[in-house]
Formats: C-alpha cells, structure tokens, sequence
C-alpha cells in the first residue's frame, strides 16, 4: 500500500522505545521526533503533524505512569488515537437506503482515477443487492463518455451520457430523471475534471449541484498526491458539500501522506480506498482497521468480515474427521488453494493479520495468484483416488508425465508442486497431535482472537481450522501455500 512505508517507520519507531534500558521524557521524544519526521516526508500537512505529537505528549502524561506500566503499549495506544483521530472527522460516511433513489455525484481533479471509482463504486454496491446505475456528466474531456461506457458495459450497469450534448447540467439532469423513474437505488454522477482548479470547473459543480440534488458528494483524489493534497480538498470543500473521500492508487509505492492531510481539509471521512485497475479492486475504509494495519498491528475485525463474506467452498464431514486428525490430502491443498483465491488481493489479507503483513512482498499479488492458478490447473488433473492419497503414495515417472500433460504445465512443476504438497502435510501433520489441547485453548466471542479462530476454520474446515494453534502455525502454512512455481522456498525441493 502507498503507506506502508510510513507505518514501517511509526512502527519502527515504537518498537525502539522497547529497547530502551530507561524509558523517560527523553525517550518519548526520540519517538516522536522520528514519528514527526516520517509523517512529513510521507508528505503529512506540517500542522497537523505538529498538532499529533502535542496530543500524544498531554495524552501519555509520562511522570503520571504507575510503576510498571507498559509504557510501549501505552505509547503506541495515543499514536493509534490520534492517526485514528486525524482520520476520522466524526461526520457519518456514504451509506445508500434502500428502496429509494440515492443520487452520488463525484468530484476531483483530472487524472485523479475519478472516471474509474465511478465504476467500482458502482459494481461494489451492485455486488451488494443494490440496482446501481451511472451518468456521464463529464461533457469536458475527450474520451470520458466511451471509458463510462466501456467499463460500464463490463460490469453490467446502466449507463447514460451524450455523444453530441456539451451542457453537462442538461445531461445530468436528464440521466438523474430517467433513472428514477426505473427506481434505481444508487444514481452515480461523474463530473468533469481539470488539470487546473479553474473557476469554470467549481461553477459547474456547483450548478451540477444545484441541478440534481445529490444526497452525497466524493471527493475523489491521488491518494500519493504530495503536500498540495490539503489546499485541493480544502478548495473542493469550500465550494461543494464534500461528504466523503475516497482515495485512489492505493497500491502504489508513493509517500501517501497528503491523503492524511485531505482528510482533515475536508472534514469528511474517507470511505473507499482504490486499490487496484481492476473494477473489484475498491477496499471499504474503516478508521481503526486501516491505522491498525499501517502500524502493523493487524485488523482481526477486517479478517473476520473478509472471511465471513467471502464465498468459501467447505469440506466434507470425512475430510473435516481426517483433518481434525492432522491427515492433509491433495484434495484438501485443492480445497485450500481455491479458498485463498475467494478471498480477494493475499497481501491485503495477510496484512490484517498481526506480524504478518510482509509474508507476500509488496507488489507480488498477482504474481501469486497465477501461481496458485497453475497449480489449481495441475491438481485438476490428478484423477479422485490421487486427491484422496495421504503423502506415502508412490509417485512414478509415468504419473507425473501424464499429469503434465494433462495440465499444459512441465514436469518440473508438477514434482514442486508435490513437494510443497508434503512439506504442508507434514506442517498439518505436527499441528494435528495437539490440536485438541489447543481448541480449548482458544477465547471466545467478539471481535478479537477467538472470533478470528472461529472465521479462519473457514478456509479449510468449519469446526477444525479454530485448533490450529493461532497465527504462529497459519503463518507457516500460509507461507508452504504460497511457495510455488520456479520459486524459492519448499517448492524448490525435489520430492
């Protein structure tokens, strides 16, 4: 993500208080420094930078600490508030009704990704039961009307817009009207952009505005935009009722800190995150999950409602009784892998789990999913008794051919795949002498450990997966699942 490097730093910086054979004053400042330091070269407004480290000093109130206070902890709880605070201007985000027209009209500068979010935030809420449509309001740049209407098309929403119009007031109004009548839920408006903060460009928005009434305003914008970030929104916000942010090329590698600053010009939340070119690459924001994760804490809540929502195949009643007793077949790595395709991007997955944020490098997701697709492909060729064998059959040469044949993929890759399929069975086969000690082992309830227990047996076995021995054990599997094809790792290793 495009602040992953700053939460490495906040992070790193938290972590060296740890080191410390004195905590005092002294030490907190060294902390802060170096916070403060890394918020404004990740492009942070200077104000409010100075504004975070004031609150976490009065809010850790140091000589006050009781005699063995966890002063790391209680440290990195004011840094959690006050970014959580910095990000959440308590003004309630876009949330559609249902059974009535929902009119969105989207704003920002050109090139800021506005045209596209429109899509995704369109096929997100169609995802969701919602009758979802868009209007081509962006009557200014060249190819606007065929890029709604292309992407359009690929999601399978309707579209209004004109080839021939240029008053975009007109076309808006008329795109609003038809889609109430047809009793859509969520009219998504996409406005023109300019290069330039033009005069003619906030007049528009505003008799856009005035036009169709929308009942929610986005400020769209880069989310790797630098220190102008806060004077755009802030220019946005004094013209139009800006009621949400959503900030785009969240995958990038850029510093990202201006983003932060948008956030407090406009005093309005930020509800989706762009993760992606790809229509279903939009990430619904959530204050604590996002902070959570930039500072390597994890999101166990985000993990539980990821694996909740996602569409996972479950295994049978005789493979959930070979499993609780640590038997890993091929057909249960089958089961595995097409789980963890469900279950969206593996590193936005990986980092809502606490220490394991950097097992799939940045950039790579697609990478590994194309791993993970070769190697579905393979095991797709392997006949029903294969899938069913325990790790001792014997593997002939003439076995393994035919199988390469069958998947399109070469020898060598089957025989790593093999081999990373016995290195996570005998990883499965430990965990399973013990996994009865560790189920009742696990908390309960809520959102917290034992919530996560409950949802992640989800990925191979609906009552077994919770005795798994917590993420220390996951981890080691998750990193065998993701070791593959001409890679490093155990796949590299002959069977």
């Amino acid at each position: 993500m495009v602040l992953e490097a700053l939460g490495s730093r906040i992070a790193g910086a938290l972590r060296s208080m740890s080191a410390k054979t004195v905590m005092d004053e002294e030490t907190l400042d060294e902390a802060l420094k170096e916070i403060a330091r890394a918020l404004l070269e990740a492009d942070v407004n200077v104000k409010q930078v100075s504004l975070l480290r004031r609150n976490i000093k009065a809010a850790v109130r140091w000589s006050e600490l009781p005699p063995g206070a966890n002063k790391r902890r209680i440290v990195q709880k004011a840094v959690f508030d006050e970014l959580c605070r910095m990000l959440d201007p308590g003004e309630p985000p876009l949330s559609p009704e249902r059974q009535r027209a929902n009119v969105v009209m989207f704003v920002g500068l050109q090139g800021n990704g506005k045209t596209t979010t429109c899509v995704k935030v369109a096929y997100y809420y169609k995802r969701r039961g919602y009758r979802t449509c868009l209007v081509c309001a962006d009557t200014f740049r060249a190819g606007a009307f065929d890029q709604l209407r292309q992407n359009a098309a690929k999601v399978r929403v309707p579209f209004y817009g004109s080839y021939e119009s240029t008053d975009a007031v007109q076309v808006a109004r008329d795109g609003v009207e038809m889609f109430r009548q047809q009793a859509m839920e969520v009219i998504v408006v996409d406005t023109s952009g300019r290069h330039k903060q033009e005069a003619a460009l906030f007049e528009e928005m505003a008799q856009l505005e005035a036009a169709v009434q929308p009942d929610h305003i986005v400020f769209v914008m880069d989310g790797s935009m630098g220190q102008a970030a806060y004077d755009q929104a802030l220019a946005f916000r004094q013209r139009v009722r800006v009621g949400s942010v959503i900030l785009t090329k969240m995958d990038g590698h850029a510093r990202g800190g201006g983003a932060l600053s948008a956030v407090a010009a406009t005093h309005a939340p930020v509800v989706f995150l762009g993760t992606g070119e790809h229509m279903d690459e939009l990430e619904a924001f959530r204050v604590e999950s996002f902070v959570g994760r930039l500072l390597g804490m994890g999101d166990v809540q985000g993990l539980v409602k990821t694996i909740t929502e996602s569409n996972l195949q479950n295994p049978d009643e005789e493979q959930m009784q070979r499993l609780s007793q640590g038997v890993f077949t091929l057909r249960d790595m089958q089961l595995m892998y097409g789980n963890l395709t469900r279950l969206g991007p593996l590193s936005q997955v990986m980092s809502m789990m606490p220490g394991m944020a950097e097992m799939i490098p940045q950039g790579s997701d697609r990478e590994t999913q194309a791993r993970i697709q070769r190697i579905m492909v393979m095991l797709d060729s392997l006949t029903a008794a294969e899938l069913d064998q325990t790790p001792s059959i014997k593997w002939d040469e003439s076995r393994k051919r035919r199988i390469a044949r069958g998947s399109g993929r070469s020898l060598a890759e089957v025989e790593e795949v093999l081999a990373q399929y016995r290195t996570v069975s005998k990883v499965w086969g430990r965990m399973g002498k013990n996994m009865k000690n560790m189920a009742h082992g696990m908390p309960a309830g809520g959102g917290g450990p034992g919530a996560l227990g409950q949802q992640m047996q989800r990925l191979f076995n609906p009552r077994m997966m919770q005795s798994m021995g917590g993420a220390g054990n996951l981890q080691r599997m998750l990193q065998q699942a993701m070791a593959s094809g001409g890679g490093g790792g155990a796949s590299s290793r002959r069977p």
